[in-house]
Formats: C-alpha cells, structure tokens, sequence
C-alpha cells in the first residue's frame, strides 16, 4: 500500500464566477481502519485563502503549521496580505526543498486575489511541482472517481450556490466509490468579501 493512501481522504477545489470551493472528507483512517470521522484537511491561511492537504495525517499537521508560520513571516515583513499565486509558490518552494525525504501530502490551494477579486485554484505534487488549472482540481485516494464526477458536473461561470452544489455532488459522489475517503464531507465557497462553511451528511458505513 502507498503511503499516499495509508490514512485516506480526498480533497477537491473548484472556479465559480468571482467565487471558489474547496471541498473535503472527514475521515482520518489507518488502511482500512476507520479511526475518526471529524478530522480537518482544510486550513485557513488567510480571510480568502485555504489549503486543502490530503495524504499522511502526520504531514497534513507539520505543513499546516509550517505554511502559517511563513505566511505570517511574509505579511509582517511586506506589511500586507499574500496573494494565492504567492502563496502557492511558498508552497512549492517548501516542499521542494525537501524532495529527498518529502512530506507525503499533495496540496489544493483555493482562494480569492484580495486586490483584483479573481478566483485561483493550484494543487502540487508532494515535491512541489506546480499546476493552476482553470477548471477544478482534485486530490487524494478518490482521484480517479472524483475526476470523472468533476467533469460531468463542472461548468464555467457557476455562481456561489450552484458551485456549491456542484463541488458537493462531485465530492459526495466520489467518495461513496472509494473506500479510504468519505464519512461527512465539509465545503467552504469563498467570495471577495464572506466565507460560506457548509457541512455535508453522506453514508456513514
């Protein structure tokens, strides 16, 4: 077994018109063992800005906390808020210093730019290589269900609640296919100006 699916979970960030989601599952396992079914995957890291960390549960925590001390290093010396393209590449640029012993995580980054109001997506691999599709982007144990749910339900331009919709269908959907993800799921849709938490009721056998 990989290492990669070892605690299970799935992650999944998707464009809407002048609003993002990122959407995960709540459960924290060991192989086949189900050992919580309310375990966070996605961090704040700024009012409009949140990661979604999927992979080893002992990673997800280290690069958490790693990523919030460099932001805060970054805003006092700049004096203001990062931007997801930038943080993005703080991303990248950390894990990319450890590619010879890496964290075993793969990241979904979901946000608002603060300045012009555009909506941002970029998920890495576990040495930091970098991809901002404009579609949706997907992440964890369920990826091959969540791509095909994504493709059939994504459409551009979604306004916030139809994004809603949408990213909480595709999830849903994906993790009742896999068994290393899935018990409840949580959703944030971020706007330019609120942050909108919804948590979704799936099957919990």
């Amino acid at each position: 077994m990989s290492i990669m699916t070892y605690n299970g979970g799935c992650v999944i960030a998707m464009k809407g018109k002048g609003c993002v989601a990122i959407a995960a599952d709540r459960r924290l396992g060991v192989r086949g063992h189900t050992v919580s079914t309310d375990f966070k995957k996605i961090y704040e890291m700024g009012p409009t800005l949140m990661i979604g960390l999927p992979g080893l549960a002992s990673d997800t925590l280290t690069v958490s906390q790693r990523l919030k001390f460099r932001i805060n290093l970054y805003e006092l010396r700049e004096n203001r808020r990062i931007t997801p393209k930038t943080f993005a590449s703080v991303v990248s640029n950390m894990l990319y210093e450890r590619r010879f012993g890496p964290y075993f995580i793969e990241p979904v980054i979901a946000g608002i730019d603060p300045k012009t109001g555009e909506p941002f997506i970029a998920c890495t691999d576990v040495i930091g290589c970098l991809e901002e599709p404009e579609d949706f982007v997907v992440a964890g144990t369920a990826t091959e269900q969540a791509f095909g749910m994504c493709e059939t339900l994504w459409e551009p331009n979604l306004e916030p609640d139809d994004l809603f919709e949408t990213i909480s269908q595709a999830l849903v959907n994906a993790v009742d296919r896999d068994a290393g993800s899935g018990w409840g799921a949580v959703v944030y849709v971020i706007e330019k100006d609120k942050v909108t938490e919804r948590t979704v009721k799936t099957r919990m056998d």
